[in-house]
């Protein structure tokens, strides 16, 4: 049994999650119960970061995944980001790296340069 809190709205319900038999209690909605369960067995997060890029004003270039990605990705996902060099122009919502390492998330640029 995992105890969270609930970060899905103000509220910040003290969930127990019973990650065997899948079962959440002490959610006030249905969105605490579909995070608590996500959160213990698949947790997930939004990657935010910088890419280096050239032609542009600055060098460094801000990027996010555009949906949260496994956790057990983000380490891979920031050395592949240091890794690469994009050039200027470049839009806000670019897709900077498409389906990365296979996940069906996005990198996408957060800035215009």
């Amino acid at each position: 049994m995992r105890e969270l809190i609930c970060i899905t709205c103000p509220r910040g319900c003290h969930l127990k999650v019973d990650e065997i038999r899948k079962v959440v209690t002490g959610n006030f909605c249905k969105r605490g119960e579909i995070y608590g369960l996500n959160e213990v067995i698949s947790p997930k997060r939004v990657v935010t970061s910088t890419v280096k890029i050239e032609g542009a004003s600055i060098n460094l270039l801000p990027v996010r995944t555009n949906k949260p990605i496994a956790k057990e990705l983000i380490m891979d996902v920031i050395k592949e980001l240091r890794s690469i060099t994009v050039k200027a122009p470049i839009h806000v919502n670019d897709v900077i790296i498409k389906n990365i390492f296979g996940s069906d998330v996005d990198i996408i640029a957060t800035r215009e340069l």
